[in-house]
Protein backbone atom coordinates (compact mmCIF):
# COMPACT_ATOMS: atom_id res chain seq x y z
CA UNK A 1 0.00 0.00 0.00
CA UNK A 2 2.62 2.53 0.67
CA UNK A 3 4.61 1.71 -2.30
CA UNK A 4 1.27 2.66 -4.39
CA UNK A 5 0.55 5.54 -2.33
CA UNK A 6 4.49 6.76 -3.08
CA UNK A 7 3.83 6.20 -6.90
CA UNK A 8 0.78 7.74 -7.18
CA UNK A 9 2.48 11.02 -5.08
CA UNK A 10 5.51 10.82 -8.00
CA UNK A 11 2.74 10.55 -10.59
CA UNK A 12 1.23 14.08 -8.98
CA UNK A 13 4.16 15.42 -8.64
CA UNK A 14 5.28 14.86 -12.50
CA UNK A 15 1.73 16.10 -13.73
CA UNK A 16 2.51 19.38 -11.70
CA UNK A 17 5.87 20.30 -12.91
CA UNK A 18 4.50 19.58 -16.48
CA UNK A 19 1.94 21.93 -15.90
CA UNK A 20 3.86 24.70 -14.75
CA UNK A 21 6.74 24.01 -17.15
CA UNK A 22 3.92 23.35 -20.61
CA UNK A 23 3.56 20.46 -22.21
CA UNK A 24 5.96 21.88 -25.14
CA UNK A 25 9.10 22.19 -22.89
CA UNK A 26 8.49 18.62 -21.60
CA UNK A 27 8.40 17.19 -24.93
CA UNK A 28 11.60 19.28 -26.56
CA UNK A 29 13.74 19.68 -23.60
CA UNK A 30 12.89 16.06 -21.88
CA UNK A 31 11.63 14.48 -24.56
CA UNK A 32 12.76 11.23 -23.31
CA UNK A 33 10.26 11.50 -20.86
CA UNK A 34 7.37 11.53 -23.11
CA UNK A 35 8.44 9.23 -25.04
CA UNK A 36 9.35 6.48 -22.21
CA UNK A 37 6.04 7.09 -20.04
CA UNK A 38 3.58 7.33 -23.18
CA UNK A 39 4.84 6.66 -26.59
CA UNK A 40 6.77 3.61 -25.86
CA UNK A 41 3.28 1.91 -23.90
CA UNK A 42 0.89 3.20 -26.87
CA UNK A 43 3.54 1.91 -29.75
CA UNK A 44 3.35 -1.60 -27.89
CA UNK A 45 -0.70 -1.59 -28.03
CA UNK A 46 -1.01 -0.39 -31.36
CA UNK A 47 1.74 -3.52 -32.00
CA UNK A 48 -0.45 -5.98 -30.24
CA UNK A 49 -3.30 -4.87 -32.20
CA UNK A 50 -1.77 -4.80 -35.68
CA UNK A 51 -0.19 -8.64 -34.73
CA UNK A 52 -4.01 -9.89 -33.86
CA UNK A 53 -5.83 -8.71 -36.25
CA UNK A 54 -3.14 -10.12 -38.78
CA UNK A 55 -3.41 -12.96 -37.65
CA UNK A 56 -7.13 -13.48 -37.01
CA UNK A 57 -7.74 -12.23 -40.54
CA UNK A 58 -5.47 -14.87 -42.37
CA UNK A 59 -6.05 -17.89 -40.73
CA UNK A 60 -9.97 -17.28 -41.15
CA UNK A 61 -9.01 -16.33 -44.55
CA UNK A 62 -11.34 -13.53 -44.57
CA UNK A 63 -8.65 -11.56 -46.27
CA UNK A 64 -9.53 -12.03 -50.10
CA UNK A 65 -13.04 -11.81 -49.96
CA UNK A 66 -12.25 -8.51 -48.01
CA UNK A 67 -9.95 -7.29 -50.78
CA UNK A 68 -12.41 -7.55 -53.57
CA UNK A 69 -14.98 -5.56 -51.72
CA UNK A 70 -12.26 -2.80 -50.77
CA UNK A 71 -10.43 -2.42 -54.09
CA UNK A 72 -13.99 -1.66 -55.59
CA UNK A 73 -15.08 0.54 -52.71
CA UNK A 74 -11.58 2.91 -54.10
CA UNK A 75 -13.12 2.55 -57.63
CA UNK A 76 -16.23 4.01 -56.80
CA UNK A 77 -14.22 6.70 -55.01
CA UNK A 78 -12.28 7.48 -58.07
CA UNK A 79 -15.50 7.34 -59.86
CA UNK A 80 -16.97 10.03 -57.87
CA UNK A 81 -13.78 12.13 -57.89
CA UNK A 82 -14.43 12.36 -61.79
CA UNK A 83 -17.92 13.15 -61.63
CA UNK A 84 -17.20 15.64 -58.96
CA UNK A 85 -15.37 17.78 -62.28
CA UNK A 86 -11.60 16.56 -61.04
CA UNK A 87 -10.85 19.86 -59.27
CA UNK A 88 -8.25 19.01 -57.39
CA UNK A 89 -5.86 16.06 -57.50
CA UNK A 90 -5.98 12.93 -55.47
CA UNK A 91 -3.48 11.29 -52.73
CA UNK A 92 -4.06 8.18 -50.37
CA UNK A 93 -6.12 8.83 -47.34
CA UNK A 94 -3.57 7.80 -45.16
CA UNK A 95 -2.06 10.26 -42.53
CA UNK A 96 0.94 11.68 -43.27
CA UNK A 97 2.28 11.11 -39.52
CA UNK A 98 1.78 7.59 -40.09
CA UNK A 99 4.48 6.98 -43.02
CA UNK A 100 7.82 6.02 -41.56
CA UNK A 101 9.65 9.22 -43.33
CA UNK A 102 10.40 11.87 -41.11
CA UNK A 103 8.55 14.11 -42.90
CA UNK A 104 4.33 14.78 -43.44
CA UNK A 105 3.15 15.76 -46.79
CA UNK A 106 1.17 19.04 -47.02
CA UNK A 107 -0.55 17.73 -50.01
CA UNK A 108 -3.13 15.76 -47.67
CA UNK A 109 -4.80 18.63 -46.57
CA UNK A 110 -5.36 19.95 -50.63
CA UNK A 111 -5.81 16.98 -52.07
CA UNK A 112 -8.86 14.53 -52.53
CA UNK A 113 -8.15 12.12 -50.26
CA UNK A 114 -8.95 8.18 -51.32
CA UNK A 115 -9.39 5.80 -48.33
CA UNK A 116 -7.47 2.71 -48.79
CA UNK A 117 -7.93 -0.15 -45.95
CA UNK A 118 -5.75 -2.43 -47.35
CA UNK A 119 -3.36 -4.15 -44.76
CA UNK A 120 -3.31 -7.52 -45.43
CA UNK A 121 -1.34 -10.70 -46.33
CA UNK A 122 -3.35 -12.18 -49.07
CA UNK A 123 -1.84 -15.57 -50.13
CA UNK A 124 1.05 -17.46 -49.81
CA UNK A 125 1.76 -19.68 -53.07
CA UNK A 126 4.51 -21.82 -52.49
CA UNK A 127 4.01 -23.50 -55.55
CA UNK A 128 5.04 -20.52 -58.05
CA UNK A 129 6.88 -18.94 -54.53
CA UNK A 130 5.04 -15.88 -54.66
CA UNK A 131 3.02 -13.73 -51.68
CA UNK A 132 0.12 -11.26 -52.83
CA UNK A 133 0.04 -8.56 -50.53
CA UNK A 134 -2.20 -5.25 -49.78
CA UNK A 135 -0.11 -2.13 -49.71
CA UNK A 136 -0.37 -1.23 -46.14
CA UNK A 137 0.93 -4.92 -44.95
CA UNK A 138 4.46 -4.18 -43.23
CA UNK A 139 7.50 -5.66 -42.87
CA UNK A 140 6.74 -6.98 -39.66
CA UNK A 141 3.76 -8.89 -40.70
CA UNK A 142 5.31 -10.18 -43.92
CA UNK A 143 8.35 -11.87 -41.53
CA UNK A 144 6.11 -13.10 -39.14
CA UNK A 145 4.31 -15.22 -41.43
CA UNK A 146 6.85 -16.05 -43.60
CA UNK A 147 8.86 -17.29 -41.57
CA UNK A 148 6.52 -19.08 -39.44
CA UNK A 149 6.03 -21.50 -42.70
CA UNK A 150 9.73 -21.29 -43.72
CA UNK A 151 9.92 -19.39 -46.10
CA UNK A 152 10.97 -15.32 -46.19
CA UNK A 153 11.33 -12.22 -49.14
CA UNK A 154 14.52 -12.41 -50.79
CA UNK A 155 14.81 -8.27 -50.18
CA UNK A 156 13.40 -7.99 -47.05
CA UNK A 157 13.95 -4.61 -45.70
CA UNK A 158 14.53 -3.86 -41.76
CA UNK A 159 12.30 -1.56 -40.14
CA UNK A 160 9.27 -3.43 -38.97
CA UNK A 161 6.70 -0.82 -40.09
CA UNK A 162 7.97 -0.09 -43.79
CA UNK A 163 4.97 -1.05 -45.76
CA UNK A 164 4.80 -2.69 -49.41
CA UNK A 165 3.03 0.40 -50.59
CA UNK A 166 5.85 2.89 -49.46
CA UNK A 167 8.69 0.34 -50.57
CA UNK A 168 7.45 -0.17 -54.00
CA UNK A 169 6.22 3.69 -54.55
CA UNK A 170 9.40 4.13 -53.15
CA UNK A 171 11.79 1.92 -52.42
CA UNK A 172 13.36 -0.40 -50.48
CA UNK A 173 16.74 -2.47 -49.97
CA UNK A 174 18.75 -5.16 -47.55
CA UNK A 175 21.88 -6.81 -47.44
CA UNK A 176 21.22 -9.44 -49.43
CA UNK A 177 20.54 -6.66 -52.33
CA UNK A 178 23.86 -7.32 -53.92
CA UNK A 179 21.97 -10.38 -55.01
CA UNK A 180 18.42 -9.59 -55.66
CA UNK A 181 18.50 -5.19 -56.50
CA UNK A 182 16.44 -3.49 -54.74
CA UNK A 183 12.52 -4.19 -53.29
CA UNK A 184 11.12 -3.48 -56.84
CA UNK A 185 13.20 -6.03 -58.44
CA UNK A 186 11.66 -8.92 -56.20
CA UNK A 187 8.19 -7.82 -57.23
CA UNK A 188 6.66 -10.20 -60.18
CA UNK A 189 3.14 -8.21 -60.38
CA UNK A 190 1.14 -4.89 -59.37
CA UNK A 191 -2.52 -4.37 -59.16
CA UNK A 192 -3.56 -0.66 -59.06
CA UNK A 193 -6.69 2.07 -59.45
CA UNK A 194 -5.75 4.27 -62.21
CA UNK A 195 -6.83 8.08 -62.90
CA UNK A 196 -10.57 6.81 -64.61
CA UNK A 197 -11.19 4.10 -61.93
CA UNK A 198 -10.42 1.03 -64.01
CA UNK A 199 -8.37 -1.75 -61.97
CA UNK A 200 -5.09 -2.85 -63.72
CA UNK A 201 -2.83 -5.60 -63.68
CA UNK A 202 0.95 -4.71 -64.98
CA UNK A 203 4.17 -7.29 -65.34
CA UNK A 204 6.94 -7.70 -66.76
CA UNK A 205 5.10 -9.23 -69.76
CA UNK A 206 1.79 -7.47 -69.47
CA UNK A 207 1.50 -3.69 -69.46
CA UNK A 208 5.16 -3.77 -68.78
CA UNK A 209 5.57 -0.23 -69.33
CA UNK A 210 3.76 0.18 -66.32
CA UNK A 211 5.24 -2.34 -64.23
CA UNK A 212 8.72 -0.31 -65.18
CA UNK A 213 7.57 2.79 -64.02
CA UNK A 214 5.22 2.21 -60.82
CA UNK A 215 8.60 1.84 -58.67
CA UNK A 216 9.93 5.61 -57.74
CA UNK A 217 6.41 7.04 -58.67
CA UNK A 218 5.30 7.90 -54.95
CA UNK A 219 1.55 7.16 -56.04
CA UNK A 220 1.24 9.63 -58.75
CA UNK A 221 0.30 6.59 -61.97
CA UNK A 222 -2.37 5.28 -59.57
CA UNK A 223 -3.23 3.65 -56.58
CA UNK A 224 -1.43 0.34 -55.72
CA UNK A 225 -4.10 -2.09 -53.96
CA UNK A 226 -2.08 -5.59 -54.19
CA UNK A 227 1.54 -6.77 -54.96
CA UNK A 228 2.84 -10.46 -55.89
CA UNK A 229 6.45 -10.68 -54.21
CA UNK A 230 8.79 -13.27 -54.92
CA UNK A 231 9.80 -15.77 -51.97
CA UNK A 232 12.56 -18.20 -51.47
CA UNK A 233 13.32 -21.10 -48.94
CA UNK A 234 14.10 -19.50 -45.25
CA UNK A 235 17.09 -20.98 -42.55
CA UNK A 236 17.00 -20.88 -39.12
CA UNK A 237 19.91 -19.04 -38.45
CA UNK A 238 22.13 -16.91 -40.16
CA UNK A 239 26.11 -17.38 -39.61
CA UNK A 240 27.57 -13.67 -39.69
CA UNK A 241 31.09 -13.12 -39.47
CA UNK A 242 32.49 -9.61 -38.35
CA UNK A 243 35.38 -8.18 -40.26
CA UNK A 244 36.42 -5.16 -38.45
CA UNK A 245 38.66 -2.69 -41.11
CA UNK A 246 41.07 -0.15 -40.99
CA UNK A 247 41.99 2.63 -43.52
CA UNK A 248 39.77 4.40 -46.15
CA UNK A 249 40.98 2.44 -49.00
CA UNK A 250 41.08 -0.92 -47.13
CA UNK A 251 37.53 -0.41 -46.32
CA UNK A 252 35.74 -0.04 -49.73
CA UNK A 253 38.26 -2.82 -51.44
CA UNK A 254 37.27 -5.28 -48.66
CA UNK A 255 33.31 -4.08 -49.14
CA UNK A 256 33.36 -4.23 -52.80
CA UNK A 257 34.86 -7.33 -52.93
CA UNK A 258 32.50 -9.10 -50.69
CA UNK A 259 30.09 -7.27 -52.25
CA UNK A 260 30.81 -9.15 -55.63
CA UNK A 261 30.89 -12.55 -54.13
CA UNK A 262 27.90 -14.22 -54.67
CA UNK A 263 28.76 -16.94 -52.10
CA UNK A 264 28.07 -14.14 -49.53
CA UNK A 265 23.66 -13.80 -49.03
CA UNK A 266 24.37 -11.08 -46.87
CA UNK A 267 26.70 -8.13 -46.89
CA UNK A 268 26.97 -5.12 -44.65
CA UNK A 269 29.28 -2.40 -43.43
CA UNK A 270 29.08 0.24 -40.38
CA UNK A 271 31.21 2.94 -40.62
CA UNK A 272 31.84 4.39 -37.49
CA UNK A 273 34.97 6.84 -38.55
CA UNK A 274 36.77 7.71 -41.68
CA UNK A 275 39.39 4.89 -41.42
CA UNK A 276 37.22 2.37 -39.12
CA UNK A 277 34.60 0.05 -40.24
CA UNK A 278 33.03 -3.34 -39.62
CA UNK A 279 32.54 -5.65 -42.47
CA UNK A 280 29.49 -7.97 -42.20
CA UNK A 281 28.98 -11.01 -44.25
CA UNK A 282 26.20 -13.75 -44.27
CA UNK A 283 24.94 -17.21 -45.38
CA UNK A 284 21.94 -18.61 -43.98
CA UNK A 285 21.95 -22.04 -42.33
CA UNK A 286 19.87 -24.76 -40.85
CA UNK A 287 22.67 -25.83 -38.09
CA UNK A 288 24.46 -23.82 -35.72
CA UNK A 289 27.37 -24.25 -33.35
CA UNK A 290 25.56 -23.95 -29.77
CA UNK A 291 27.68 -21.65 -28.15
CA UNK A 292 27.71 -18.85 -30.75
CA UNK A 293 23.73 -18.29 -31.13
CA UNK A 294 23.79 -15.02 -30.24
CA UNK A 295 19.68 -14.23 -30.58
CA UNK A 296 20.21 -10.27 -30.71
CA UNK A 297 16.54 -9.76 -31.52
CA UNK A 298 16.03 -10.09 -27.77
CA UNK A 299 14.98 -6.88 -25.78
CA UNK A 300 17.28 -7.42 -23.33
CA UNK A 301 20.21 -7.55 -25.44
CA UNK A 302 22.79 -4.72 -26.68
CA UNK A 303 21.95 -2.75 -29.73
CA UNK A 304 23.23 -3.99 -32.92
CA UNK A 305 25.12 -1.15 -33.64
CA UNK A 306 26.91 -1.21 -30.17
CA UNK A 307 27.35 -5.15 -30.55
CA UNK A 308 29.16 -4.71 -33.74
CA UNK A 309 31.41 -1.80 -32.44
CA UNK A 310 32.37 -3.80 -29.63
CA UNK A 311 34.45 -6.03 -32.80
CA UNK A 312 35.77 -2.89 -33.69
CA UNK A 313 37.08 -2.33 -30.10
CA UNK A 314 38.68 -4.97 -29.71
CA UNK A 315 40.30 -5.68 -33.29
CA UNK A 316 38.90 -9.15 -33.47
CA UNK A 317 37.15 -11.01 -36.35
CA UNK A 318 34.33 -13.54 -35.54
CA UNK A 319 31.44 -15.71 -35.96
CA UNK A 320 27.97 -16.12 -35.04
CA UNK A 321 24.77 -17.50 -35.57
CA UNK A 322 21.75 -14.75 -35.77
CA UNK A 323 18.05 -16.48 -35.85
CA UNK A 324 16.68 -15.36 -39.21
CA UNK A 325 14.44 -13.38 -38.04
CA UNK A 326 16.42 -11.60 -35.63
CA UNK A 327 19.11 -10.79 -38.39
CA UNK A 328 16.10 -9.33 -40.60
CA UNK A 329 15.30 -6.73 -37.63
CA UNK A 330 18.71 -6.27 -35.97
CA UNK A 331 18.48 -2.41 -36.72
CA UNK A 332 14.44 -2.24 -35.81
CA UNK A 333 15.04 -1.86 -32.13
CA UNK A 334 17.20 1.17 -32.38
CA UNK A 335 15.80 2.89 -35.46
CA UNK A 336 19.00 1.88 -36.69
CA UNK A 337 21.07 4.58 -33.82
CA UNK A 338 18.37 7.21 -33.68
CA UNK A 339 17.32 6.03 -30.85
CA UNK A 340 20.54 6.79 -28.91
CA UNK A 341 19.41 11.02 -29.41
CA UNK A 342 16.15 10.40 -28.09
CA UNK A 343 16.69 8.07 -25.10
CA UNK A 344 20.15 8.17 -24.44
CA UNK A 345 20.37 5.97 -21.77
CA UNK A 346 18.30 3.34 -23.40
CA UNK A 347 21.27 1.08 -24.38
CA UNK A 348 21.80 0.87 -20.55
CA UNK A 349 21.63 -2.49 -19.19
CA UNK A 350 19.24 -1.64 -16.92
CA UNK A 351 16.59 -0.15 -19.24
CA UNK A 352 16.97 -2.80 -21.50
CA UNK A 353 16.10 -5.75 -18.94
CA UNK A 354 13.31 -3.54 -17.06
CA UNK A 355 11.99 -1.31 -20.32
CA UNK A 356 13.42 -2.82 -23.18
CA UNK A 357 10.75 -4.81 -24.24
CA UNK A 358 8.59 -1.66 -25.11
CA UNK A 359 10.90 -0.37 -27.63
CA UNK A 360 11.25 0.91 -30.57
CA UNK A 361 8.83 4.13 -30.06
CA UNK A 362 6.39 3.76 -33.17
CA UNK A 363 7.86 6.76 -35.63
CA UNK A 364 4.38 7.61 -36.71
CA UNK A 365 3.75 8.46 -33.22
CA UNK A 366 7.37 9.91 -32.56
CA UNK A 367 6.16 12.48 -35.93
CA UNK A 368 2.91 12.93 -34.72
CA UNK A 369 3.89 14.35 -31.32
CA UNK A 370 7.11 16.48 -32.27
CA UNK A 371 5.63 19.83 -32.52
CA UNK A 372 6.87 22.14 -34.71
CA UNK A 373 9.71 23.45 -32.70
CA UNK A 374 11.82 19.85 -32.76
CA UNK A 375 10.87 19.80 -36.41
CA UNK A 376 12.58 22.73 -37.25
CA UNK A 377 15.22 21.71 -34.72
CA UNK A 378 15.71 18.40 -36.40
CA UNK A 379 15.62 19.98 -40.06
CA UNK A 380 18.78 22.39 -39.18
CA UNK A 381 20.61 19.78 -37.02
CA UNK A 382 19.55 16.19 -37.91
CA UNK A 383 20.43 14.29 -40.58
CA UNK A 384 18.50 11.18 -42.41
CA UNK A 385 19.57 10.71 -45.84
CA UNK A 386 20.20 7.19 -47.98
CA UNK A 387 22.46 7.63 -51.11
CA UNK A 388 22.69 5.13 -53.65
CA UNK A 389 25.80 5.58 -55.79
CA UNK A 390 28.20 3.41 -57.89
CA UNK A 391 30.34 0.84 -55.68
CA UNK A 392 33.21 2.08 -57.65
CA UNK A 393 32.76 5.78 -56.34
CA UNK A 394 32.53 4.54 -52.76
CA UNK A 395 35.72 5.82 -51.48
CA UNK A 396 34.99 9.35 -53.07
CA UNK A 397 31.32 8.91 -51.72
CA UNK A 398 32.45 8.47 -47.80
CA UNK A 399 34.68 11.05 -48.34
CA UNK A 400 32.13 13.41 -49.62
CA UNK A 401 30.09 12.88 -46.81
CA UNK A 402 33.15 13.17 -44.56
CA UNK A 403 33.32 16.49 -45.44
CA UNK A 404 29.84 17.66 -46.17
CA UNK A 405 27.92 16.29 -43.10
CA UNK A 406 29.99 14.03 -40.63
CA UNK A 407 27.92 11.62 -39.07
CA UNK A 408 28.80 8.75 -38.40
CA UNK A 409 27.98 5.51 -38.22
CA UNK A 410 27.68 5.55 -41.81
CA UNK A 411 25.48 2.69 -42.69
CA UNK A 412 27.03 0.33 -46.39
CA UNK A 413 24.84 -1.93 -48.15
CA UNK A 414 25.48 -3.25 -51.51
CA UNK A 415 22.95 -3.73 -54.50
CA UNK A 416 22.46 -5.01 -58.00
CA UNK A 417 21.27 -2.11 -59.98
CA UNK A 418 19.79 -3.83 -63.39
CA UNK A 419 19.80 -1.92 -66.56
CA UNK A 420 16.12 -2.13 -66.89
CA UNK A 421 13.36 0.42 -68.02
CA UNK A 422 12.24 3.17 -65.28
CA UNK A 423 13.23 6.32 -63.16
CA UNK A 424 16.50 4.28 -61.61
CA UNK A 425 18.62 2.67 -63.85
CA UNK A 426 23.04 2.32 -64.69
CA UNK A 427 24.27 4.83 -66.99
CA UNK A 428 25.56 1.94 -69.56
CA UNK A 429 23.46 -0.88 -70.84
CA UNK A 430 25.03 -3.47 -68.09
CA UNK A 431 23.97 -4.21 -64.57
CA UNK A 432 26.13 -2.45 -62.55
CA UNK A 433 26.57 -3.16 -58.67
CA UNK A 434 25.69 0.30 -56.21
CA UNK A 435 26.05 1.14 -52.62
CA UNK A 436 23.42 2.66 -50.47
CA UNK A 437 25.42 5.04 -47.83
CA UNK A 438 23.13 5.75 -44.94
CA UNK A 439 23.00 8.81 -43.00
CA UNK A 440 21.09 8.92 -39.53
CA UNK A 441 22.17 11.35 -36.92
CA UNK A 442 23.35 15.02 -36.11
CA UNK A 443 25.76 16.34 -38.32
CA UNK A 444 29.29 17.33 -36.41
CA UNK A 445 30.85 19.01 -39.30
CA UNK A 446 31.67 22.81 -38.25
CA UNK A 447 30.36 24.09 -41.73
CA UNK A 448 26.97 22.14 -41.46
CA UNK A 449 24.25 24.10 -43.12
CA UNK A 450 21.18 21.56 -43.97
CA UNK A 451 20.05 23.43 -47.55
CA UNK A 452 23.77 23.97 -48.52
CA UNK A 453 25.74 21.37 -47.23
CA UNK A 454 23.01 18.57 -48.66
CA UNK A 455 22.71 20.51 -51.91
CA UNK A 456 26.27 20.13 -52.21
CA UNK A 457 25.84 16.38 -51.12
CA UNK A 458 23.07 16.26 -54.21
CA UNK A 459 24.92 18.01 -56.63
CA UNK A 460 27.94 15.15 -56.14
CA UNK A 461 25.75 12.27 -56.11
CA UNK A 462 24.05 13.43 -59.27
CA UNK A 463 28.22 14.11 -60.55
CA UNK A 464 28.63 9.88 -59.99
CA UNK A 465 25.32 8.95 -61.21
CA UNK A 466 23.77 8.43 -58.51
CA UNK A 467 20.44 7.95 -56.85
CA UNK A 468 18.43 9.94 -53.54
CA UNK A 469 16.12 7.56 -51.98
CA UNK A 470 12.94 9.84 -51.69
CA UNK A 471 11.50 9.67 -48.22
CA UNK A 472 14.60 12.23 -47.22
CA UNK A 473 14.56 15.81 -47.67
CA UNK A 474 15.18 16.45 -50.96
CA UNK A 475 16.59 20.07 -51.59
CA UNK A 476 16.89 19.77 -55.50
CA UNK A 477 14.84 21.71 -58.02
CA UNK A 478 13.06 20.27 -60.83
CA UNK A 479 15.72 20.47 -63.46
CA UNK A 480 18.22 18.91 -60.94
CA UNK A 481 16.19 16.25 -60.17
CA UNK A 482 15.08 15.36 -63.43
CA UNK A 483 18.82 15.66 -63.92
CA UNK A 484 19.29 12.65 -61.30
CA UNK A 485 16.16 10.52 -62.32
CA UNK A 486 15.36 9.27 -65.99
CA UNK A 487 11.59 10.57 -66.51
CA UNK A 488 10.93 9.61 -69.87
CA UNK A 489 9.35 6.45 -69.47
CA UNK A 490 7.52 7.99 -66.24
CA UNK A 491 6.33 11.00 -68.15
CA UNK A 492 4.73 8.81 -71.24
CA UNK A 493 3.11 6.95 -69.05
CA UNK A 494 1.60 10.25 -67.21
CA UNK A 495 0.22 11.41 -70.75
CA UNK A 496 -1.16 8.07 -71.52
CA UNK A 497 -3.23 7.57 -68.32
CA UNK A 498 -4.72 10.81 -68.26
CA UNK A 499 -2.57 11.02 -64.74
CA UNK A 500 -1.54 14.94 -64.91
CA UNK A 501 -5.22 16.10 -63.81
CA UNK A 502 -5.57 13.25 -61.15
CA UNK A 503 -1.48 12.78 -59.58
CA UNK A 504 0.88 15.61 -58.74
CA UNK A 505 4.05 15.05 -60.60
CA UNK A 506 6.54 12.77 -58.25
CA UNK A 507 8.63 15.80 -57.87
CA UNK A 508 5.44 18.21 -56.65
CA UNK A 509 4.96 15.39 -53.38
CA UNK A 510 8.98 14.63 -52.53
CA UNK A 511 10.13 18.18 -52.59
CA UNK A 512 11.38 20.30 -49.72
CA UNK A 513 8.73 22.86 -50.18
CA UNK A 514 6.26 19.56 -50.48
CA UNK A 515 6.57 18.91 -46.57
CA UNK A 516 7.15 20.01 -43.34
Amino acid sequence: MDSVVYLGGLVVLFLLWVKVKGLEYVIIHQRWIFVCLFLLPLSVIFDIYYYLRAWVIFNMCSAPKLHDQRVKDIQRQVREWKKEGSKTYMCTGRPGWLTVSLRVGKYKKTHKNIMINLMDILEVDTKRQVVRVEPLANMGQVTALLNSIGWTLPVLPELDDLTVGGLVMGTGIESSSHIYGLFQHICVAYELVLADGSLVRCTAEENSELFYAVPWSCGTLGFLVAAEIRIIPARRYVRLRYEPVSGLEKICQKFSSESANKKNQFVEGLVYSRDQAVIMTGVMTEEAESDKINSIGHYYKPWFYKHVESYLRANRSGVEYIPLRHYYHRHTRSIFWELQDIIPFGNHPAFRYLFGWMVPPKISLLKLTQGETIRKLYEQHHVVQDMLVPMKHLEQSISAFHNDINVYPLWLCPFVLPSQPGMVHPKGNEDELYVDIGAYGEPSSKQFEAQASMRQLEKFVREVHGFQMLYADVYMNREEFWEMFDGSLYQKLREQLNCKEAFPEVYDKICKSARH
